[in-house]
């Protein structure tokens, strides 16, 4: 079994029926009763075609190692950490995010709302598999069922002021994901005019992949966002640890756009100095400068959730952010969630439509750079890619700086780049951003000719 195929950075990861199917997910069950030793685990799974058969055969392992599972029901992810963090037991959650409908995956987390990486438990687990050496519990376990769905509403509006949020209409596209259950929960007694789009759980996804920040994945949001006059849309992924935004013109907007709204609203409302705000080289420089101007500190991070969630626990970081939109906080157990987002953004923006601003007006002060969408290339096996391409811009003359941080981030005067290889796929991942739109278009196709001489593709 070719386990390494869906052991992946952050969480099992891969094609339902290959490598990750039924089989493997019991002895994932066993083999984490046997690295945790442990009494009783949430479990929570998300809306895909195979989760009920993964459910079944990860509890199976579960319970016949011993422990009782905590069934969570069809959940987004961000239930299971707040399950996870305010109960303090271990938890599992069966999703693939925002992959395509033939995908699944199961993520560990830790009492606490710690995330279990590669670096952290995972490649315990695996070799736990790969050796056989399960737990035999002196009993069997069982399935015990519990509603959060009540307590996580409340949890949620705690981080805002329900009372500000005033006159809204939004459009929300759920994408058949998990947001058409919990968004009507939590949105509903607030003064929100929410416009529904894909509300239905399907795991095939019909109307297209749960990714919002691609920008063919939001197509319909942009259109009716202008069609019903709204303030504003919101996108989730399949499991609503992510979201997107688009303003009242139908425009997409820019994550760290968002972010560095989230930035400055959070750090206005602690009034303290010097607080840590986490970002990954592919953010905008905006809210590095947006994070300065109010007083924090800006700080870098690698790509990946349990690379952020460690780094924030350890410097007691008021917020975090990553480019593929997912937006961390302290006080959620320093963990990511779409849903906390949108109502900070719901609330923000609320107060800015009383003084007569629509969603662009209330964005415009961080429009300041030209981000350019995140390229992907699809690579053969080449350790040496990334030396190619700063051997070749370390003889340009206007260079600035070279850092060696979760890839390669190369910076000049007008535009500044960021290289790295996915943890998850055979991909390049290229960011790149300027002073203006021409610069930020001459120079990314300046960079793929660069990339794409000095690599090997399929």
């Amino acid at each position: 079994m070719e386990l390494k195929e869906v052991f992946k950075a952050n969480d099992i990861r891969g094609v339902y029926g290959r490598v990750l199917n039924d089989k493997l997910a019991y002895m994932v069950g066993r083999a984490i009763v046997r690295y945790f030793n442990c009494k009783k685990i949430f479990v929570g799974r998300d809306m895909r075609l195979s989760s009920p058969a993964l459910f079944k055969a990860l509890c199976k392992g579960l319970v016949e190692s011993g422990i009782d599972v905590i069934d969570i029901g069809l959940v987004d992810t961000p239930s299971l950490y707040y399950a996870t963090g305010r109960y303090k037991k271990h938890g599992i959650m069966i999703t693939a995010s925002h992959n395509p409908a033939n995908y699944n995956g199961i993520k560990i987390v830790r009492a606490g709302a710690l995330a279990m990486s590669k670096d952290s438990g995972l490649n315990e687990i695996e070799e736990i598999i790969k050796r056989g050496e399960f737990s035999v519990g002196k009993k069997k376990g069982k399935v015990v069922r519990k509603d959060i769905s009540k307590e996580y509403k409340n949890y949620v509006l705690s981080y805002v002021n329900c009372m500000k949020i005033r006159n809204v209409k939004v459009v929300v596209d759920a994408g058949n994901g998990m947001a058409g259950k919990v968004v009507p929960l939590v949105y509903r007694g607030l003064d929100i005019k929410a416009v529904p789009l894909f509300f239905s759980l399907d795991g095939r996804f019909p109307n297209h992949v749960p990714n919002p920040i691609l920008r063919k994945n939001v197509v319909d949001l942009m259109r009716k966002v202008k069609d019903v006059k709204a303030d504003l849309g919101i996108a989730f992924d399949g499991d609503m640890d992510r979201v997107a935004f688009v303003d009242e013109k139908g425009r997409f907007v820019n994550t760290s756009i968002i972010g560095a709204l989230l930035a400055q609203h959070l750090l206005k409302r602690s009034r303290g100095k010097n607080i840590g705000i986490l970002f990954t080289a592919a953010t905008s420089r905006i809210l590095r400068d947006i994070v300065l101007q109010n007083g924090g500190k800006p700080k870098l991070e690698r790509v990946g959730h349990a690379y952020m969630k460690e780094r924030m626990r350890k410097e007691n970081a008021l917020f975090g952010m990553e480019h593929s939109a997912h937006y961390y906080y302290r006080n959620n157990f320093h963990a990511d969630s779409g849903l906390i987002t949108s109502l900070l953004v719901l609330e923000i923006f609320s107060e800015a439509k009383k003084k007569g601003m629509k969603f662009s007006d209330l964005l415009s002060e961080f429009d300041k750079y030209s981000q350019a969408d995140e390229v992907s290339i699809v690579l053969k096996d080449d350790e040496n890619i990334l030396e190619k391409i700063e051997r070749y811009y370390s003889l340009k003359g206007e260079l600035k700086k070279i850092y060696h941080f979760d890839g390669l981030f190369i910076e000049f005067k007008d535009y500044w780049f960021s290289v790295r290889k996915s943890n998850t796929e055979p991909l390049l991942r290229i960011n790149l951003e300027a002073r203006n739109r021409k610069v930020m278009k001459e120079k990314l196709s300046e960079v793929l000719r660069v990339v794409r001489k000095n690599s090997q593709r399929v």
